[in-house]
C-alpha cells in the first residue's frame, strides 16, 4: 500500500526512511518539515500537525506567502499561529488532530504526525507526482493542507479571514514552479 509507505517516512528518525522522505521533498520542503518538527517539540506538542506546517510554509517560502491575498493577509495568520505557540490553541495540546478525513489506525500510522498532517505530506506527494514531479515543493503541501476542511491549519486559516475554497482554487490554477 503506498500510502502507508510514505507515512512511515515521516518518522523523523535517522536511517533510510528520512533519507527516502529527503530525496522526495524540496529543499525548501524538507526545510518546512524540520521546522515543523522543532516547533512541535519547543510548544511540547505530542505530534506535528497541520497548523505547524502551514506555520513553517509560510515562514520559509516566499511563493507560499505570495499564495494568499497580500501581505497583510499573511500578517495575520502568522499573528495566529505566534498565539498558538504562546496560549491560543491550548485546547490542542495533548490531542491528536485527527479531522475525520482520514481515518484514525495504529497500523500504518506516522509516529510524531497526526492523522492529518501525515494525510496532508501524502498529498502533497500525489500532487507532485500527478505534474510528473520527482520532489513535493512547498505549494504541493501549502493545497494538500488546503484539502482538509477540518484540519487545524484550514482552522487557522479561517480565523485570519482567509476564503479556503479561493485559496485552493488559486493553486489548483496556477503552474507550480518547484526545483527537481
Amino acid at each position: 500500500m503506498g500510502t502507508v509507505q510514505n507515512r512511515t517516512a515521516y518518522s523523523g528518525g535517522e536511517g533510510s526512511a528520512q533519507e527516502d522522505l529527503d530525496a522526495r521533498l524540496t529543499v525548501e520542503l524538507a526545510s518546512v518539515v524540520s521546522a515543523a518538527r522543532r516547533r512541535a517539540t519547543r510548544d511540547g506538542d505530542r505530534q506535528v500537525d497541520t497548523a505547524h506546517l502551514l506555520h513553517g510554509l509560510l515562514e520559509w517560502d516566499p511563493a507560499v506567502r505570495e499564495a494568499f491575498d497580500g501581505g497583510p493577509q499573511v500578517a495575520r495568520l502568522l499573528g495566529y499561529l505566534v498565539q498558538r505557540s504562546i496560549g491560543y490553541g491550548l485546547q490542542w495540546h495533548g490531542t491528536v488532530e485527527d479531522s475525520g478525513s482520514v481515518p484514525v489506525v495504529a497500523e500504518g500510522s506516522v509516529p510524531g504526525w497526526s492523522p492529518a498532517a501525515a494525510a496532508a505530506m501524502d498529498g502533497a506527494l500525489d500532487r507532485a507526482h500527478a505534474r510528473y514531479a520527482t520532489r513535493a515543493g512547498c505549494l504541493d503541501l501549502l493545497a494538500a493542507l488546503v484539502d482538509d476542511p477540518e484540519s487545524r491549519a484550514v482552522e487557522v486559516l479561517r480565523r485570519a479571514s482567509v476564503d479556503t475554497a479561493r485559496l485552493a482554487a488559486r493553486l489548483d490554477g496556477e503552474p507550480r514552479s518547484v526545483r527537481d
